[in-house]
């Protein structure tokens, strides 16, 4: 992989055959975990500006039309998260001279508060191309990180690694878009912080100078709503002056594009049943009661999953924009015979997508039930791909797949020209994926909602065999048992077994907890960036083995601090907690009545714990003894506090699987208790100025940053 310095470049060609599409990664850490940031994309004309403003791709309008640009959203890594964005280079119109990447911060967030900044960019077949490491970011709230470039009809990135002070507003105002927003008011256009060589002549690395009065496009951008604005979320809404240009020039007004596109979403609570009794079942698209092995459920689950994929484009592409597919017209297969030696192969399904007469294919290997898959079944369908010229192989099952932990083990013929890309899908993911879309983000009509919304039903229903993670593995019992009888030893190969299936388990109960809120739900992970995952992952186990204790963090967004989780094998017992920062003013007293109060519908059995500067703890007692006497939580000495650590106990299931006893029910019964009778209750942080919109009248309201 190359290593690129700022204001370096590279032309695409020159590092694969494959970047007719690729994917940028941007990433990022922070001590805390707690560090985040959204990533926008502008395509420019050849004067450096956009040709309108559809051409400025954020959170909220995070797809083009034709498929060249689509924000994927947030990945957990091993060392923290990755946004990424799919570029399909051929989609690009051919008046689009560059593509500009970056990332903006928000409430008094600066970039040079983060750690390991840093851009991949890897070709269609997932192989990492290149990596730019940015430093000295500095105290800006928006940076561009990198950009797309064509010179003699080929494509070039350039490594730019530049800050905005005037964070989002300035940076899009700077390439010619039009925001209304409070910033943009104060300062139409931010200066950049600082300037790179140009490559050539021909070649300039840094953006054009702001300019307050240069507006070479009449047409209205799309606004970053405002609440101070009655009609910030009004599409008829335009200002005097465009009007009147419009006007003048014999031309209706433009409408303004909003931010927040009205589209269909289910309504969180069911209309009332018209069944005499409660005896009477819904009929439904996809039925289970007839699956009767697993064969037939891995078939029914393929073919069901597929078909919903071909029929719902956004729901098809957001799974496998991911893989590199293009954006285009998508078709899927079931129990496809193709030859392979002496006997043909028949994989699960296929996947066509056809762009501009060229086809994008993908083989489908499934499984359910918790059956594992097997290595030579996979590498007998990444041989038929190379042979056929297809990009990839997808497998699907109930397993999560980790960094540096591969599922099956596959040989790639390195004297092939045509390199195929392995990637894995679980199944919830795919649930997921569809719980955003029908509840949060919506989609285009009410028929592609409710296919959807039968989807959902399927893969959840306890038949289908697609339910997830829901297996410990074979070591967790060994284990359990070795830590309550201290014979379990450092170097176990059981102990590094348990600790990735808790975080398989972890990146499940994010899946399932962000497709409950409507909001980006991560692990965090306290690691530099570039540790080793296997390394990481041995040194946890054994902390394990010493201390008997594993331990998660899930950020959930909007929330006031991580929600950390600890399993004790000793004790038995499941600790949820969260730490909540002090106030910046008031009195000791004030802050503990007011916590009180706020919790005043939490368990009685929550644990508060006073948090305070230099050694030694804070005084703590459970929420029913605090109630008629706050001030037990105020230390006596004085001592300077800093936070209150809010936590609930609950014993641990033994089992492994997810029965009503297992480990992994109780995590998620934990989870849940803790998030809905606990953070619910918590001050949340003030919503974002691009994210306050006014319900859509007809429709549920939206959740802007998905």
């Amino acid at each position: 992989m190359q290593k690129l310095v700022k204001g370096a470049n590279v032309s695409l060609p020159t590092l694969s055959e494959h970047t007719s599409s690729v994917v940028l990664s941007l990433a990022w850490s922070s001590a805390t975990g707690e560090g985040d940031a959204d990533v926008s994309v502008l395509l420019l004309d050849e004067n450096g500006k956009v040709r309108s403003d559809a051409d400025f791709y954020f959170y909220n309008h995070p797809v083009a039309e034709n498929g060249s640009v689509q924000l994927l959203g947030k990945t957990p890594t091993v060392d923290g998260n990755e946004d990424r964005i799919s570029f399909d280079l051929e989609a690009i119109p051919p008046d689009v001279e560059r593509a500009v990447v970056a990332a903006s911060r928000y409430g008094g967030a600066r970039f040079g508060d983060l750690d390991d900044l840093g851009l991949t960019l890897a070709d269609a077949s997932g192989e990492s191309l290149l990596r730019f490491s940015a430093e000295d970011a500095g105290e800006v709230s928006a940076f561009i990180f990198g950009e797309l470039y064509r010179r003699s009809g080929a494509w070039k990135f350039r490594a730019v690694g530049q800050g905005y002070a005037s964070g989002l507003a300035g940076l899009a105002a700077d390439f010619g878009v039009n925001i209304e927003d409070d910033a943009a008011d104060e300062s139409a256009a931010g200066e950049p912080e600082s300037e790179q060589e140009p490559e050539s002549e021909q070649e300039t690395a840094a953006p054009r100078t702001p300019s307050a009065t240069a507006q070479p496009h009449p047409v209205p951008a799309p606004r970053l709503p405002d609440s101070t604005s009655p009609d910030s979320t009004s599409p008829d809404s335009a200002s005097p002056e465009t009007a009147s240009e419009a006007s003048s020039a014999g031309r209706k007004p433009a409408a303004r594009p909003r931010t927040a596109r009205k589209k269909v979403t289910l309504p969180r609570t069911a209309k009332q049943s018209l069944a005499e009794n409660d005896s009477w079942r819904a009929a439904r698209l996809f039925p289970v009661s007839a699956l009767k092995n697993d064969r037939d459920r891995e078939m029914r689950a393929t073919s069901v999953l597929l078909s919903v994929m071909a029929q719902v484009p956004e729901f098809g592409r957001r799974l496998m924009a991911a893989f590199g597919a293009p954006a285009g017209r998508m078709e899927t297969f079931t129990e496809v015979s193709l030859p392979h030696g002496d006997s043909p192969r028949r994989p699960d399904g296929v996947v066509r997508v056809e762009r501009a007469g060229k086809l994008w294919t993908a083989l489908i290997e499934t499984k359910t039930n918790g059956h594992p898959l097997k290595a030579e079944q996979v590498q007998a369908y990444m041989d038929i791909a190379a042979r056929r010229g297809y990009e990839a192989v997808i497998t699907l099952s109930n397993d999560v797949a980790l960094e540096g932990s591969p599922l099956v083990d596959v040989k790639l013929d390195g004297r092939r020209k045509h390199k195929v890309a392995l990637w894995h899908l679980s199944w919830a993911e795919v649930v997921h994926q569809a719980q955003m879309l029908i509840r949060h983000e919506g989609v285009g009509n009410a028929a592609h909602a409710w296919l959807l919304q039968e989807l959902r039903h399927y893969l959840q229903h306890e038949n289908s065999g697609c339910h997830g993670f829901q297996n410990m593995g074979s070591a967790w019992v060994p284990v359990r048992n070795g830590i309550d009888d201290e014979t379990l030893c450092q170097g176990d190969p059981r102990a590094v077994e348990v600790v990735e299936n808790w975080e398989r388990l972890v990146r499940q109960v994010c899946l399932r907890l962000g497709g409950e809120l409507g909001q980006k739900v991560l692990p965090v992970q306290r690691a530099r960036r570039g540790t080793d995952p296997q390394a990481r992952r041995t040194a946890l186990a054994d902390q394990l083995c010493t201390e008997g204790r594993l331990h998660a963090e899930l950020r959930i967004e909007g929330t006031p601090g991580t929600l950390a989780l600890t399993a004790d094998l000793r004790t038995g017992k499941l600790r949820s907690s969260i730490e909540v920062p002090a106030p910046e003013q008031g009195y000791p007293l004030t802050w503990a009545k007011r916590l009180i109060r706020r919790l005043g519908a939490a368990p009685a059995d929550l644990h508060i714990e006073t948090l305070v500067e230099g050694p030694g703890t804070g005084p703590r007692g459970t929420l029913e003894r605090l109630r008629p006497e706050p001030a037990g939580i105020v230390p006596k000495d004085g001592a300077q506090i800093t936070g209150f650590r809010l936590s609930l106990f609950r014993s641990m299931g033994s089992g492994r699987g997810n029965a009503e006893t297992g480990f992994i029910r109780s995590v998620d019964d934990a989870v849940d208790r803790f998030h809905a009778h606990v953070i619910t209750h918590l001050d949340r942080r003030p919503p974002r100025r691009d994210q306050r919109a006014e319900p859509q009248s007809g429709s549920m309201p939206e959740t802007q940053r998905g």
